[in-house]
């Protein structure tokens, strides 16, 4: 029912003010700017109610006021009162209330707390709440009805239907703008993604620590848009951060010292709590910066641990001259930076490690096997010519007996040596199928070892194996007949392969002197062990059948699928 002050206005008049309603809650919707919006629906309270002051607050998920829009006032006197209303009084009243407040004396009523310093005088006052969903989202403050000394109930009621627009499009410019804020992230996020990618690219390929820092290091800074870079990496085993890369010419470094201890300074203390850290210039708590760093235009330094699995192997360090800081959503993506190349750089130390063991390991096998062999071969040839020398005066014939058995185990020696050489040649298969590369071993063994060989095999059966099997098996024959050479006295070698339904299978045998299967499990040695490692590693195994006096035979098989 409508109240009896309303109809105090005329016909013309309620059809105009309704009218006028109806086009503001059309135009409110449309707009998404809630600051704008605020603006129009302050603007929309004045001229419905006639007020000469308005001001439209809107209440956050704390229950605070989030924004504070006013009306009616100029830039001048805005900007001379100290600070922007917290909610009290009257304000405060109303932003717990579901119901107006309309009275026509502010200063009489026991609820105000008077205004703030520099703050217009006001005498009657109107507010009401704006709900949505039974919920309180903000309220709409009218001050000094324009020739009235208060505001009617008419008044009130048109406020409260504007009311009732304003919800919805406050409700609306809010999902619009987290919309807007989802999608700029969620952009953002894709494009963090798709450098990552490219950056995985060169960190997955590179065995270069510096070429892995400078690529990581260039695309940072120009895709955050950032003026200088440092990376302090810290050597293996080691308490000291040093500086191994600068990018930028605004100043030559960012930092006074070009190595920090462990715990020393914002660098050292980055890398001792793998904690990151944002410097302001405004509050430069790192005292160790450059000084050059105070003298340009610097707005934020931050300085990233760059971690490993093992833990923080360096801290990455940029500068900004940008006004705005790095936000949550960049430190995050500066830390997974940080994070992978952390990663490479332990991956490449760990390859250059299991590198320099590799070389320990072989410079080891290489000595015992001239000690236990060539060496020792050599020094029984010495002592036969000792012998021989000794013989000279008194045993003619026997002298020349010990120089022909010296020339016979010295052709013995060198073809050691040969058999040798060839068991250090890369093994690849140089663009080559798995018959054609077995095929050149046997014709090099041949060559070197003047045994005889039968190879037998199907090219065509074995020209569908995937190629990490083919180099599996390849290894294996290579490693055997080296093997046949070096310790089994063989006359003739068999090298067989075939394709079975599920697998490739090969068989290296020989007519030589054996050996005991079990006992050799004990002693295993290099050649054995590197056989069963590399038929196992691509899903296959080897077996080994032997005995004294009754030759080997080296079975080893690989599956015909590269799933295992």
């Amino acid at each position: 029912m409508v109240n009896a002050n309303f109809l105090q206005l005329t016909r013309e008049q309620l059809e105009a003010r309704l009218l006028a309603l109806h086009k503001s809650s059309l135009e409110l919707v449309q707009i998404t700017a809630l600051d704008t919006l605020l603006q129009r629906i302050a603007a929309l309270a004045c001229e419905q109610a006639e007020a000469r002051y308005a001001a439209v607050g809107v209440v956050g998920p704390g229950g605070d006021l989030e924004a504070f829009i006013p009306v009616g006032m100029s830039e001048e006197e805005v900007a001379r009162m100290p600070a922007p209303p917290r909610g009290l009084g009257l304000l405060g009243v109303l932003m717990h209330s579901q119901e107006s407040i309309r009275i026509a004396h502010i200063s009489k009523d026991p609820r105000s707390v008077g205004f703030p310093k520099n703050h217009p005088s006001m005498e009657s006052f109107l507010g009401v709440p704006i709900r949505h969903g039974g919920r309180h989202i903000g309220q709409i403050y009218l001050t000094d009805k324009i020739g009235a000394p208060e505001f009617t109930e008419s008044d009130q009621l048109m406020i409260e239907m504007l009311a009732a627009y304003a919800a919805v499009a406050i409700i609306n410019a809010r999902i619009y703008r987290e919309l807007v804020q989802r999608d700029r992230i969620l952009t953002r996020r894709n494009e963090n993604l798709a450098l990552l990618n490219e950056l995985s690219s060169t960190l997955a390929t590179s065995t270069d620590i510096e070429q892995i820092l400078d690529k990581a290091l260039t695309q940072v800074l120009d895709y955050l848009q950032l003026e200088i870079g440092e990376v302090y990496l810290r050597p293996e085993n080691s308490r000291q951060l040093k500086r191994v890369m600068h990018r930028g010419h605004i100043v030559n470094a960012l930092w006074a010292k070009d190595k920090y201890n462990l715990g020393e300074g914002v660098i050292g203390k980055v890398a001792k709590t793998n904690q990151a850290r944002l410097i302001s210039m405004n509050n430069p708590d790192g005292s160790d910066l450059h000084p050059d760093v105070f003298n340009g235009e610097f707005h934020q330094v931050a300085c990233l641990p760059i971690t490993g699995r093992q833990g923080v192997v360096g801290v990455l360090c940029l500068a900004s001259c940008h006004p705005r800081p790095l936000d949550e959503l960049e430190m995050q993506f500066l830390a997974t930076i940080g994070s992978w190349v952390g990663t490479a750089i332990e991956s490449v130390r760990l390859n250059l490690q299991g590198r320099r063991l590799a070389v320990l390991e072989e410079r080891e096998r290489i000595g015992m096997d001239l000690h236990d062999g060539i060496i020792q071969s050599i020094y029984a040839v010495g002592l036969t010519l000792e012998h021989a020398r000794l013989l000279v005066k008194s045993d003619t014939g026997g002298m020349v007996q010990r120089i022909e058995q010296a020339i016979s185990d010295l052709n013995h020696t060198i073809r050691d040596i040969r058999t040798y050489i060839l068991d250090l040649r890369p093994r690849q298969l140089y663009n080559e199928s798995l018959m054609e590369g077995i095929r050149r071993l046997v014709q090099e063994f041949r060559a070197n070892t003047l045994l005889s060989v039968n190879l037998q095999g199907s090219e065509e059966d074995m020209a569908t194996i995937p190629d990490t099997q083919a180099l599996a098996l390849f290894h294996i024959c290579q490693e055997a007949l080296a093997n046949i050479a070096k310790h089994a006295r063989a006359r003739t070698i068999a090298v067989t392969l075939w394709k079975a339904t599920d697998r490739y299978l090969m068989e290296v045998a020989d007519d030589g002197q054996g050996f005991d299967v079990e006992k050799m499990r004990l002693t295993i040695g290099h050649g054995l062990a590197n056989m069963q490692t590399r038929a196992r590693n691509v899903g296959g195994d080897v077996d080994f059948s032997s005995e004294p006096g009754a030759g080997t035979t080296i079975l080893a098989w690989v599956p015909a699928s590269d799933e295992n």
